[in-house]
């Protein structure tokens, strides 16, 4: 049998904290090895505990989610990080993604759903909610980036034919 994935539970409202806890702890692949109620705790839980996957709420006190995904996207080592919330916002989504987020998921997934990120996540994956995803692609398709400008065939001149030039 293998480990069960060490997770770092990150959620300032403490009953919301308890209570995805109490479902994760209902499936043997998932071990919470810590909590924290805030950026700044989860940051030096994430140094002390060593999760192999990070469920991160967006909105906290001290230190926000951002914040952290800011503070974890250059350190060596650090652990993939799912934000876990109820915001339905693509530009937060897009941003979470930028500083550094593998998986995105609303608190409205099922149990099955939010294992299957952390697994995901924990193999080296990424995890979007499917509804985000299709938004983003929509949001792709409404706003295609700008075509790339065609290269230049013509090799500069040299400093011979310059001069050359410059004669005529």
């Amino acid at each position: 049998m293998t480990a069960a994935i060490r997770t770092l539970l990150v959620e300032d409202e403490t009953l919301v904290r308890q209570g995805i806890r109490k479902l994760l702890e209902l499936d043997p692949r998932i071990e919470v090895a810590a909590e924290a109620a805030d950026g700044e705790e989860a940051l030096r839980r994430i140094g002390e505990d060593r999760p192999d996957v990070v469920l991160l709420d967006v909105r906290m006190p001290k230190l926000d989610g951002l914040g952290v995904l800011r503070a974890l996207r250059d350190r060596p080592g650090a652990p993939p990080c799912l934000v876990l919330t109820t915001f339905d916002d693509r530009a937060l989504a897009l941003e979470a993604i930028r500083e550094g987020a593998r998986g995105y998921l609303r608190k409205d997934v099922t149990l099955g759903e939010l294992v299957a990120a952390v697994e995901t996540l924990a193999a080296g994956g990424t995890h979007l909610q499917p509804a985000l995803t299709a938004a983003l692609l929509e949001g792709a398709r409404a706003h295609p980036l700008p075509a790339a400008p065609e290269p230049v065939l013509v090799e500069p001149l040299t400093p011979r034919e310059t001069e050359v030039l410059r004669l005529m």
